[in-house]
C-alpha cells in the first residue's frame, strides 16, 4: 500500500507537509474540507484527491472557478498521481510524496537496509566511491559503469567550465544543470559559503527544477535546514536523509521540525585543507524505489561535484578577497600613509573593511589659508580648484610623511591628526614636526612664486583623548576624529597669526623638546569654561630657533 503525503507551500507561511489520511482527500475553502485553504481565490470544493480500484492515487478538480493545475498543465478530468508531482490549487502549491507503506521506519542507527531513513558518510570516503561501485550481477555492473562513465565526462566537462568561470553565478549555475540532470529527485539546489572564514555559512545562490513562484525557491528559503548544513560544514561529513522528520537523530532541532523538512542531501565543499561551504539539495526521496548502492552511488557523485566546486569557490574567495582589499587600500590610503595602510591590513585591524571608533590619545592639527575668502574674490573656480588641489598636494605630504592621518579638506583647510589608528607615543612632536614642515615649504614655494601671490598658513595644534573611526552611514562612511580635544584645535586656529603655528599647554607637556614655543598667554574660548595656556611658534621672526624635527624613527 503507497501512502500520499502533500508539502504545503503558501507565500508568507512555512512549509508544511500534510498527510493524506483516507482514500478520498477534499482540498477546499470550507473548514469541513480536509484540507482547508480560506483564501478567495480557491473554491469551497475545490479538488479532490482519492484511491482507484487499483489503489492508485489519482487527481481531479471539482468544478472549481480557477481550476487546478498539475505540473502547470491545466487538470482535465481524473489523471494519477506520482512522486515529485506539483499540484496548484490557487495560491497554494503542493508537491506529493509516494511513500510504500511498508518501507516506513524509525530507525536511528546508520545501516545498509533499503529502508533506512538516513545516510551519514564521511566525505573524504566518497570522493571516489562511486566510480568503484560493485555489483554481483554483471549486467549491472555493466549498468553502473556505464553510469560511473557518463558521470565522469559530465565531472570532467563541469571542471573545465569551473575553471574558466569568472563569478559565483557563473559557477553555480553550471553546478545545477549537471545536478538537475542527473540526480533527478533533487528538486532545490543551494550553495552556501563560509564567506568571512569565521565559521558562518552564507546563502550564495539557490535554484529550482521547476518553474515555481520566487517564494518557493529563493525568497523565503525555508526549505534549507541550517541544522544540516551546520553538521555538515562542522563535521566534514556528507549527509542523505529520506524524511529527517522521522530521523531521531534531528530530534529538538526546532528549523527542521518547524518548516517540515524531509528529504535533503548536503556536502561539504572541501579540500585537503578546509571546509569552505555546503552544497544542499532539497530532496523528494521515494522509500519505495531507494536502493542502497544506488543512493551511495548518488551521494557519491553529490560530494564528487561540491569537491569541484570548491576548489572554484576558494579561487572566488580568494579574488574577492584581493579585490576587496585594493578597495580598502585605496580608500584608506585617502586618510593614511601607505606605510600606515600597509600595517592596518597585515594586522587584521579592519572589520568589514571598516575601522570602529574607538578612544585614543591624539595630536590633532588644523591648517588653514589665510585670506582665502578675499582671495576666492580675484579668481575663477577652475584657478581656485587649481591652487587648492596644489596647496594640499604639498601641505600633505607632510602630515603623511610624520605617520599622521588625513581626516578631512574642510574648505580651504586641512584637518589630520596623529597618534590613530596606530598609537603613537610621540605623537604631539609628530604633530609639530608636520607643522613645521609645512611652514617652511610653503617659504619655498612663495620664493619660487609657484602661485600667483604668496600664500599664508595658520597651523593649530591640541592633544588629548578623542573618539577615532568609521563614522556615517551605509551609503558613506568617513574616518574621522571626534571630542573635545578636536574642538579646542578648531578654536586654536582662529587666534593663530599668519604663517605661525599655536599649540595648546596639553601639547606643548607632551613635546619631548619644547624649543621654539614661548607663551601667548592665557585663553578663553567658547563652550570651554577654562582659561587655555596657548604657545606660538616665532617662525617669521627667525629670532629663536624652532624645535628640530623628531628622529628618524618616526
Amino acid at each position: 500500500m503507497t501512502e500520499l503525503r502533500l508539502r504545503l507551500h503558501i507565500e508568507g507561511t512555512p512549509e508544511r507537509v500534510v498527510s493524506v489520511a483516507s482514500s478520498e482527500f477534499i482540498i477546499g475553502r470550507l473548514p469541513e474540507c480536509d484540507l482547508c485553504l480560506p483564501f478567495s481565490e480557491i473554491s469551497r470544493h475545490h479538488t479532490r484527491i482519492f484511491q482507484n480500484s487499483a489503489q492508485e492515487w489519482m487527481i481531479e478538480d471539482l468544478g472549481s472557478t480557477n481550476g487546478t493545475l498539475l505540473n502547470q498543465v491545466q487538470l482535465q478530468g481524473s489523471l494519477p498521481l506520482h512522486h515529485n508531482d506539483i499540484v496548484q490549487v490557487g495560491n497554494a502549491f503542493l508537491i506529493t510524496y509516494l511513500i510504500e507503506s511498508s518501507t516506513v521506519t524509525h530507525t536511528t542507527e546508520v545501516s545498509h537496509s533499503p529502508t533506512r531513513m538516513t545516510i551519514l558518510r564521511n566525505a573524504e570516503e566518497l570522493q571516489r566511491q562511486w566510480l568503484q561501485s560493485e555489483d554481483t550481477s554483471r549486467g549491472e555492473t555493466f549498468n553502473i559503469q556505464q553510469r560511473a562513465i557518463s558521470r565522469l565526462q559530465y565531472l570532467v566537462e563541469i571542471a573545465k567550465d569551473l575553471n574558466s568561470a569568472e563569478s559565483i553565478e557563473a559557477i553555480f549555475n553550471r553546478v545545477q544543470d549537471v545536478v538537475f540532470k542527473e540526480l533527478k529527485n533533487i528538486q532545490r539546489l543551494a550553495l552556501l559559503v563560509d564567506v568571512d572564514a569565521n565559521g558562518e555559512l552564507t546563502l550564495i545562490d539557490a535554484a529550482t527544477r521547476f518553474e515555481l513562484p520566487d517564494y518557493l525557491n529563493t525568497r523565503t528559503h525555508s526549505w534549507i535546514s541550517r541544522s544540516i548544513c551546520k553538521q555538515v560544514f562542522k563535521e566534514k561529513v556528507a549527509i542523505k536523509t529520506v524524511d529527517a522528520q522521522e530521523d531521531k537523530r534531528f530530534e529538538g532541532e526546532h528549523s527542521i521540525l518547524a518548516k517540515g523538512i524531509r528529504g535533503a542531501l548536503a556536502v561539504p565543499l572541501w579540500d585537503k585543507n578546509q571546509v569552505v561551504g555546503v552544497m544542499y539539495a532539497d530532496a523528494s526521496l521515494n522509500l519505495k524505489t531507494s536502493d542502497a548502492s544506488e543512493d551511495e552511488e548518488d551521494l557519491s557523485f553529490f560530494s564528487t561535484v561540491a569537491n569541484l566546486v570548491a576548489y572554484s569557490v576558494q579561487r572566488w574567495l580568494l579574488t574577492r578577497k584581493l579585490q576587496g582589499e585594493e578597495r580598502i587600500r585605496q580608500q584608506l590610503e585617502r586618510y593614511h600613509s601607505p606605510s600606515v595602510v600597509q600595517q592596518l591590513i597585515a594586522v587584521g585591524a579592519l572589520d568589514h573593511g571598516r575601522l570602529k571608533p574607538k578612544e585614543a590619545e591624539i595630536s590633532i592639527i588644523f591648517a588653514d589659508l589665510v585670506g582665502f575668502t578675499a582671495m576666492s574674490e580675484r579668481m575663477t573656480p577652475a584657478q581656485i580648484a587649481k591652487l587648492l588641489d596644489r596647496f594640499f598636494e604639498e601641505m600633505l605630504q607632510y602630515v603623511f610623511k610624520f605617520g599622521g592621518t588625513l581626516d578631512k579638506f574642510i574648505g580651504d583647510c586641512i584637518m589630520a591628526f596623529f597618534g590613530a589608528p596606530e598609537p603613537q607615543s610621540d605623537h604631539a612632536d609628530r604633530a609639530v614636526a608636520a607643522a613645521v614642515g609645512m611652514l617652511r615649504h610653503l617659504d619655498r614655494l612663495n620664493a619660487a612664486k609657484v602661485w600667483p601671490e604668496p600664500l599664508e598658513i595658520h597651523v593649530a595644534i591640541n592633544s588629548g583623548k578623542a573618539v577615532v573611526g568609521d563614522v556615517g552611514s551605509h551609503q558613506r562612511v568617513d574616518y574621522t576624529v571626534l571630542g573635545a580635544t578636536v574642538n579646542l584645535a578648531a578654536r586654536l586656529e582662529a587666534i593663530c597669526p599668519p604663517c605661525e603655528c599655536v599649540i595648546s599647554e596639553d601639547t606643548y607637556k607632551r613635546l619631548k623638546r619644547p624649543q621654539g614655543f614661548y607663551l601667548l598667554g592665557e585663553r578663553t574660548f567658547k563652550g570651554i569654561d577654562r582659561p587655555i595656556k596657548v604657545y606660538q611658534t616665532r617662525h617669521r621672526q627667525r629670532s629663536h630657533p624652532i624645535s628640530q624635527q623628531p628622529t628618524a624613527q618616526m
